[in-house]
């Protein structure tokens, strides 16, 4: 397959712009191609066979588009279905998962306390499961499940300070935030709200993701691979999105370029 290749990348909506913003600021002579779910969105309260189904026919799209790779731009859908995709493709599989090594490794030794924000699919997989297990006995590690925060992004409303703010409130205020390390974005969407979850929360508690991790992970398999695309100009940009919404094409390129 030919380096000019595009990579493919999907998500349940438009949280993956974030991933896609990540990707285009490492690699930025990649040729990128974007998937949104959106008029399926949210995946996280979804059945895992629901979201297994939307993933194959997205990801079949993306081969068919010619991708060198894909990635999976959403927790959720990595955590369901990843494997599957890696036996059905012979090409590379991305996925993501929370950043819960990176919250935990700060600590350099000492025990964090750390909340992982994300879907409530995403917290129940077995995926998650096995990887707070792989913590728990030295760290405190609380599930906090939002969903209100896909939301909030797949309709427009992430400029609405004050809906925002009695979201995070809902979600967070039960927990004493002076006494948490880090709060980890276990979902895509999720990253939009970085500047609010720094405002809400103490300045010394860490706001971490995963997306600056995942794209420099795709970058070495494509060195690996020898599929960097070597052309000296920038990559082109792709997006298109399950929901045929003038306004969802709108807002797709705006989140985009709030990552840049």
């Amino acid at each position: 397959m030919a380096s000019s290749a595009p990579i493919g990348i999907f998500d349940s909506g438009l949280g993956g712009l974030s991933v896609m913003g990540a990707v285009r600021q490492l690699m930025p002579h990649e040729n990128l191609v974007f998937f949104g779910d959106s008029a399926h969105a949210p995946y996280g309260t979804k059945t895992p066979e629901e979201v297994q189904k939307r993933c194959f026919l997205i990801a079949d799209k993306l081969v068919e588009q010619g991708a060198k790779a894909i990635v999976i731009a959403c927790n959720t859908a990595t955590s369901v279905c990843a494997p599957a995709l890696r036996e059905r493709y012979q090409i590379p599989i991305v996925g993501m998962e929370p950043a819960l090594k990176v919250a935990c490794d700060r600590g350099q030794g000492r025990s964090q306390r750390v909340i992982v924000a994300a879907t409530p699919l995403t917290l129940k997989e077995e995926k998650f499961a096995r990887l707070m297990a792989r913590f728990e006995a030295d760290h405190t590690i609380y599930k906090q499940p939002c969903p209100d925060l896909v939301t909030i992004v797949e309709s427009g409303k992430l400029g609405n300070e004050s809906l925002v703010q009695a979201t995070l409130e809902r979600y967070f205020a039960s927990y004493d935030l002076t006494n948490i390390d880090s709060i980890v974005l276990g979902c895509t969407h999720f990253v939009f709200y970085r500047h609010y979850f720094e405002h809400y929360c103490p300045p010394e508690l860490a706001i971490i993701d995963g997306n600056e991790g995942t794209a420099r992970h795709l970058r070495d398999v494509l060195a690996q691979a020898n599929q960097l695309n070597n052309q000296a100009a920038n990559g082109s940009v792709t997006l298109s999105n399950s929901n045929p919404d003038c306004a969802v094409k709108q807002l797709s390129w705006h989140l985009l370029e709030s990552m840049s």
